[in-house]
């Protein structure tokens, strides 16, 4: 069989691109770690509390072995709950030691959200019905903003918290 010049130059153009993008595929799922969200663990959207994990008492931070965290987050109209503290009022910021695997669990009562950990590789859509989750390492100290990043109403805007990771 014979191939003229032009045909096989786009022969080598487009099994070169298919190569190309599935190096990109390949390193961005080996290398970098992105990954499909969870297994799609379903949740009565109108009662997330009945979930051991979205109990008022289990939001927020829990340490489950040395350098071993459980993050349990349940977003709703415009905030994140992470829990209250001693006095009562809501926590806003979470403090995780550097090197610690950190799993992020969240649910949301009532439209879809985003959940992005500023400058991590923590990246998940929050929808009703379901739980999301993502493990990740906290490989570098500093402050991490974390934000929705789907709209989900006028007050999207005030839907932020903060990590904090320290030495």
């Amino acid at each position: 069989m014979h191939l003229h010049k032009y045909e096989k130059i786009w022969l080598i153009f487009g099994i070169g691109s298919l190569v190309l993008f599935l190096a990109v595929l390949g390193f961005g799922a080996f290398w970098k770690g992105t990954h499909p969200q969870s297994h799609g663990a379903t949740i009565d959207p109108q009662n997330i509390e009945a979930h051991e994990a979205f109990q008022p008492e289990n939001l927020g931070l829990t340490k489950v072995d040395d350098d071993k965290y459980i993050v349990n987050i349940a977003a709703s109209a415009f905030h994140y709950d992470l829990g209250v503290d001693e006095d009562g009022k809501p926590v806003k910021k979470l403090t995780i030691p550097k090197g610690s695997t950190v799993l992020f669990q969240i649910t949301t009562k009532d439209v879809v959200h985003g959940f992005n950990v500023s400058g991590t590789n923590v990246n998940m859509m929050v929808e009703p019905g379901y739980i999301s989750r993502m493990e990740t390492v906290m490989k570098k100290p500093g402050e991490y903003t974390v934000v929705c990043n789907e709209y989900c109403g006028v007050g999207h805007h005030l839907m932020y918290a903060t990590v904090e990771v320290t030495e």
